[in-house]
């Protein structure tokens, strides 16, 4: 009965957080308007391919399937950071709406064809790959993967892994049963990624539920071949809804450090969809929503090598407080800067704060300082190299303010 009343008060939320789509919004439009940006994407999905008007379903399909899509992101000046615009009818408006200019449903050799092409124009090499979370459509699925991708500024070829979700709160249980459904395919698609000589190195994005689909995938990975393949250099989990135990079961049956991909964790205290979840399961916390600095996790973290970014006083547009990762501009900004340098996004070297001060800042004035420090400062909890440097960024703000207000 609690389980029940607590999916129906997550129900009344998720009009608030959630998309607003309507059928039809893949159906591609003829053109898009001077300033927007494009988007263009591989889609490896399990998913059941259906109509036209909605490309694939949330029901389970008999293999893996491809397309590739086309997105149109509105002007910079019709739209902020972190924001998807979706369209309010069929077709969209490019100037202010998500619209797609391709969808189309492609075979494997095809899928493998634009791999090889696209990525020849990414300096680096680099492949993202993006695992959604629970209660998404198929275009739910698509539209935030091309708003991550344009406002993080990553130079990657963009590869959404799309697992069959029934988009609707009251599918929990098939949700986590599909992703489950979808572990092979998903390793066959990074390790299909992977050996091509060309790939200089591969980073997992998951969010929510596609964590429990990412970690047990790697794991079943490593105890398949005896390692994660060296290629996948960055598994960033963002809010996951994943039992604690479980993830770090999960991390070491990967193997030794030397063995394992670097692990960031975005988590949040006040995320309110992970605080159902945690009711439904009936379990002790879900990953995505512990206190970092409160033991076992802080110990546990720190012995897995696992870099922690907590967003709990970092605020966002999504109701729920389940979606910042993508949604506050200075942190997908930061996974876009650290991945675009060729660097893990753990590396701890340069603080992850510094990061977030640098991308906030812009040229150091006073005022940018300022809201770069509001930020770091609940960041700073896992990563020592922050800690160290953020006392050297106060000291710098209270001399930009003393110049600041200099006769």
């Amino acid at each position: 009965m609690l389980a029940l009343r607590s999916l129906l008060v997550l129900a009344l939320f998720l009009p608030l957080g959630a998309c607003a789509s309507v059928k039809g919004v893949l159906v591609p439009v003829s053109a898009s308007v001077p300033g927007a940006s494009k988007v263009d994407m591989l889609v490896a999905t399990t998913r059941k391919r259906t109509d036209p008007a909605e490309l694939f379903s949330g029901d389970r399909g008999p293999a893996a399937t491809f397309a590739n899509i086309t997105v149109s992101i509105p002007p910079e000046s019709a739209r902020q950071v972190g924001e998807v615009q979706w369209p309010r009818q069929v077709p969209g408006n490019p100037a202010a709406d998500f619209v797609t200019l391709k969808a189309d449903v492609i075979s494997q050799d095809q899928a493998l064809a634009w791999f090889h092409r696209n990525l020849r124009t990414v300096p680096r090499r680099q492949v993202l790959v993006f695992i959604h979370g629970f209660n998404n459509r198929f275009e739910d699925a698509v539209f935030r993967f091309a708003q991550i991708v344009h406002d993080s500024g990553a130079p990657v070829v963009p590869i959404l892994f799309t697992w069959p979700s029934r988009g609707s709160v009251l599918a929990y249980g098939y949700d986590r049963e599909s992703t489950a459904y979808s572990r092979n395919a998903l390793e066959n698609l990074l390790k299909a990624i992977s050996r091509d000589p060309s790939v200089s190195e591969i980073s997992i994005l998951a969010h929510s539920m596609g964590n429990s689909l990412a970690l047990e995938t790697l794991r079943q990975m490593a105890i398949r071949d005896g390692r994660v393949t060296p290629k996948i250099r960055n598994v960033l989990l963002a809010a996951p809804d994943v039992d604690v135990d479980l993830a770090r079961e999960a991390i070491i049956d990967m193997g030794p450090r030397a063995n394992r991909p670097a692990f960031t964790l975005f988590v949040s205290q006040d995320d309110r969809a992970l605080a159902v979840s945690r009711r439904v399961w009936g379990s002790e916390a879900r990953l995505g929503a512990i206190n970092p600095d409160q033991e076992p996790y802080r110990t546990q973290l720190e012995q897995a090598n696992v870099t922690v970014l907590d967003l709990t006083k970092l605020k966002a547009g999504d109701a729920l407080n389940h979606g910042k990762f993508a949604e506050s501009p200075e942190v997908v900004q930061l996974i876009g800067k650290r991945l675009a340098e060729g660097q893990t996004v753990s590396d701890s070297r340069v603080g992850l704060g510094d990061r977030i001060i640098q991308v906030t800042a812009g040229a150091a004035t006073a005022v940018g300082t300022a809201a770069g420090l509001a930020v770091s400062a609940p960041v700073a909890v896992i990563d020592p190299q922050t800690r160290q440097n953020l006392g050297a960024h106060v000291e710098e703000l209270g001399q930009s303010a003393s110049d600041v207000v200099a006769p």
